[in-house]
């Protein structure tokens, strides 16, 4: 058991903060924080919120420092996580930082994509979808990180976004391979990432493709969710097709589930099989009856 603090890279009124975490039990992180006289308002469902001038003394008192990417990787694993779809606090920070540390020095195109991450017709398939794909990557990949071309796969995956099956996915990366050739990468890379969007269209990549699995696993990691979460999920997907009439939406959606329930394997990684598998053939199957 530990309690965890990144370092105060997080702006907000006038000073920059840091978060405070437990691997273990909330339990523990409230005891620390009462201990260390931060006040309850600071706590923010599965963190502290901590300003910076208390950094030190907080790792004096026995916090351990570790970059923002282990924290959170900890606190996954700890299963105290609460999912970004069930936040309601903008994500253009923890997205932002996300992105410095694959593509530095590309704010525009950081921007360009966090516009179409927010468009105001998606539901399902906006910031929290992004965020909870990479925090996906981040699990499966502990104590590694999963490779760039897959981190890029990610962003770009649902960069363009109509409800048209298998366009979006065709045009997301059309869109990957411009606006990276345009950022100077190699073209090797880039078509990998290409390729690996183009993946996410029928979530079958072929065996030993370490890379494409691994995408998908994180992109499907949404079925194996709790009851109530997967409730959430198929209500904003249902939004996301608002344009659909229920007669019409009913059976596409049908057909989606019967599809993800004859994927064969469903999750590849192990540890996807571990986290996810049981779980997401209950929702599917429930769904579906």
């Amino acid at each position: 058991m530990a309690i965890y603090i990144d370092p105060p890279l997080w702006p907000a009124h006038g000073t920059h903060f840091s978060h405070l975490v437990s691997d273990a039990s909330l339990d523990e992180l409230h005891a620390f924080a009462a201990a260390a006289g931060i006040p309850e308002r600071a706590f923010d469902g599965d963190h502290y919120d901590v300003p910076e001038r208390r950094f030190e003394e907080l790792v004096a008192a026995g916090a351990v420092p570790v970059e923002a990417r282990v924290l959170v990787r900890r606190l996954i694993a700890s299963g105290l996580r609460i999912p970004a779809r069930r936040r309601n606090k903008a994500l253009k920070v923890p997205l932002l930082n996300r992105w410095e540390a694959i593509m530095p020095g590309n704010d525009a195109l950081f921007l360009d994509l966090l516009d179409r991450w927010s468009e105001p017709h998606r539901h399902y398939h906006g910031c929290t979808h992004l965020l909870s794909v990479l925090e996906a990557l981040d699990l499966l990949t502990e104590p590694d990180e999963a490779p760039r071309s897959v981190l890029l796969a990610a962003w770009f995956h649902d960069a363009v976004y109509r409800g048209a099956a298998g366009e979006d996915e065709e045009e997301s990366a059309r869109l990957a391979e411009k606006r990276l050739t345009e950022a100077g990468l190699p073209e090797e890379e880039v078509a990998e990432t290409a390729r690996l969007v183009r993946l996410t269209s029928d979530h079958r990549p072929e065996p030993g493709d370490d890379d494409g699995a691994l995408l998908c696993d994180a992109d499907l990691s949404v079925l194996g969710g709790e009851p109530e979460d997967y409730a959430r999920y198929v209500a904003a997907v249902r939004k996301d097709y608002a344009h659909i009439g229920d007669a019409d939406f009913a059976a596409g959606r049908a057909a989606v589930v019967r599809q993800l329930l004859e994927l064969d394997p469903l999750f590849h990684h192990e540890r996807a099989r571990d986290l996810w598998l049981d779980a997401a053939h209950r929702n599917l199957e429930s769904e579906l009856t």
